[in-house]
């Protein structure tokens, strides 16, 4: 008590320092400026489509690491596929050769691989990483774990290792954890191609076990539809990520699937077993399983009208069907399933979303406009705050997540997303990057006290089309999120930028309350605080976040610091659940305006 008192005095003193009236966006507000140039983002053109923002040398600035899908990095040439970009504190610099990020095994260029997520793994005060490859057993090249040496460098972790897959490894999604609390940081792994995900426990030095099977995670091969229909066959991840859903402290695991095929969702069981929850948390699909306004099914029936179903199906309005190669994307026999009705996902994003205390899930969707409405579109899930895990999608003209499609044949390329309060108001605010078709753009979606959204992308200074990676921290540290996104040059058109070179949109918040929080774990937590739980509470609002350890399409990841916005608050009640086998609870009171470093078990520190 007599601790939190003088925490409590030290606010009040430094509120009168930091404190103001705070801040919210209006309609018409422009928030962010580009300012790429101005962060050598131009000149280094790093042109990958995966963003990371964490701070891998630990000096306190938010530094980037840039991937594409392509080949091994030749640093003799001119083939780039990463770029690992120092924070100098204003700047970025290019560091990915003389920091052995790449170092790899057989080759003499640097090792591919360009699914990533950091994480402390040996508990030693530094980020280590993991590079996922999608290795098939001809060179010596796989997936690795990098161990950070301290200095800025990165050397390869142990070579007896079952991370180290060489056989059946396509991983689509990383995200490290601890599953079961006890200090050391798993990983979670989602895989394309359906392949088995798999959980790999950590031993604490780099090393890691796979233990997917003896804890309940196995999945089936694709041999029957009833099974798929109960997402119990292999998904095919394109994401993945890890959050604690029903507040017990235990972590779910979730692998987000392309290819019309379930998302899964596996329900933890006091860190020693998971329960697949797919179908019952209605994660797997949405329950839209009409197809009768399926363009090429509408084809399928209209020249085979005898077929199971097809009596009473429209005809198409808007493809010509003269033969049955007008129907290839339908097949009637397996198509009416529903494993087949849901939808192409891209990423999964956990967040309290409506500061009820309860993480909720947002999640972007390739949409095709000839699929019709059985087809999942980006949306929100909220959680009903069931213990068995219960969520429901109360639909887009509800939230207010909709879009208008200039085109009449459009494609939503919906891939990757991210959650963050950007006008600092204390609501969390969605990014959603729409890529790889024409028309797409990035969509910054505002949410207002009601908790609706809406889109407010051009007018907040967000132009971006064919948006893909992003990912948000406070680089230039003024106390507001910055955005840092990845252009694709797919399917281009009249919309495509003359470069594609990843672009930072520095936010221009002014006159706002904010606190931001670096954890350390100690004792018995992981020393990044991967998997704490921290709420933020002012008067009428409490604010919810974990620490996460990646997630997203081939890997994504923010800054491991914590943003708070306070909107008008001048000081916040701070509550920190440590992920550790006590689940050691600490409270503070905290200023705003400030960063503070906190190492579990002592007072918070200023930064």
């Amino acid at each position: 008590m007599i601790l939190f008192l003088i925490a409590a005095c030290l606010g009040k003193n430094q509120q009168e320092e930091s404190c103001n009236s705070g801040s919210q966006y209006s309609v018409g507000d422009s928030l962010f400026v580009e300012q790429t140039d101005q962060w050598n983002l131009t000149a280094i053109n790093a042109t990958g489509t995966r963003v990371s923002a964490v701070d891998y040398d630990g000096d306190g600035w938010t530094d980037l690491f840039i991937r594409k899908n392509g080949n091994s990095d030749d640093f003799t040439g001119d083939s780039r596929a990463s770029w690992l970009l120092r924070n100098t504190g204003g700047q970025f610099e290019d560091v990915t050769e003389q920091s052995g990020i790449r170092t790899a095994r057989s080759l003499s260029t640097g090792r591919p691989g360009q699914v990533v997520a950091f994480a402390d793994v040996d508990n030693d005060g530094d980020l280590d990483v993991y590079t996922g490859y999608n290795a098939d057993g001809s060179n010596a090249e796989t997936s690795e774990i990098m161990l950070n040496n301290g200095d800025g460098t990165f050397s390869l972790g142990p070579e007896d290792n079952d991370i180290r897959n060489s056989n059946a490894d396509q991983p689509a999604g990383a995200t490290f954890i601890d599953f079961n609390r006890d200090g050391k940081i798993d990983l979670w792994l989602g895989q394309a191609s359906a392949y088995q995900d798999r959980l790999m426990w950590g031993l604490g030095d780099g090393s890691f076990t796979d233990v997917t099977q003896p804890l309940g995670l196995a999945t089936k091969n694709w041999s029957s539809i009833s099974e798929l229909n109960e997402a119990q066959g292999h998904s095919v991840s394109w994401s993945s990520v890890a959050c604690d859903l029903n507040n017990d402290g235990w972590p779910e695991l979730l692998s987000a699937s392309y290819g019309r095929a379930p998302n899964h969702l596996w329900l933890a069981e006091g860190g020693e077993n998971f329960v697949n929850n797919s179908i019952a948390s209605g994660y797997a699909f949405d329950e839209n399983q009409d197809w009768s306004d399926n363009e090429s099914a509408r084809c399928w029936c209209m020249l085979n009208p005898s077929d199971d179903d097809c009596e009473g199906v429209p005809e198409p309005e808007l493809i010509s069907c003269t033969t049955n190669s007008n129907a290839f994307r339908w097949n009637h026999d397996t198509d009416r399933n529903a494993y087949r009705l849901g939808g192409n996902s891209g990423a999964t994003v956990c967040s309290d979303l409506n500061n009820d205390g309860w993480m909720d899930l947002v999640t972007t969707e390739i949409v095709h406009w000839d699929v019709g409405g059985s087809s999942d579109q980006s949306e929100i899930l909220y959680n009903t705050q069931d213990s068995s895990i219960v969520l429901e999608r109360p639909g887009n003209e509800a939230t207010g997540l909709t879009r208008e499609h200039e085109l009449v044949d459009w494609n939503d390329g919906d891939i990757t997303a991210t959650v963050f309060d950007f006008d600092n108001d204390g609501l969390n605010d969605i990014y959603i990057g729409s890529t790889d078709y024409p028309g797409t753009r990035g969509m910054l979606y505002h949410q207002d006290a009601s908790g609706t959204f809406s889109d407010v992308s051009i007018d907040a200074g967000i132009a971006h089309n064919r948006s893909h990676g992003v990912a948000v921290a406070d680089f230039d540290n003024d106390g507001d999120l910055d955005i840092v996104i990845g252009h694709s040059s797919g399917r281009c058109d009249d919309d495509c930028p003359e470069s594609f070179h990843a672009r930072l949109y520095e936010n221009q918040t002014a006159d706002s309350n904010f606190i931001q929080l670096k954890l350390v774990g100690t004792g018995g937590s992981n020393a990044a605080a991967i998997g704490a739980r921290v709420s933020v509470a002012t008067e009428g609002q409490t604010q919810t976040k974990e620490v996460g350890g990646g997630y997203g399409h081939y890997g994504a990841q923010n800054d491991l610091r914590l943003h708070f916005g306070l909107g008008a608050a001048c000081e916040a009640e701070v509550t920190i659940l440590w992920p550790d086998g006590s689940f050691s609870e600490e409270t503070y009171q905290l200023a705003s305006g400030k960063i503070y470093l906190i190492e579990q078990g002592q007072q918070p520190v200023e930064e």
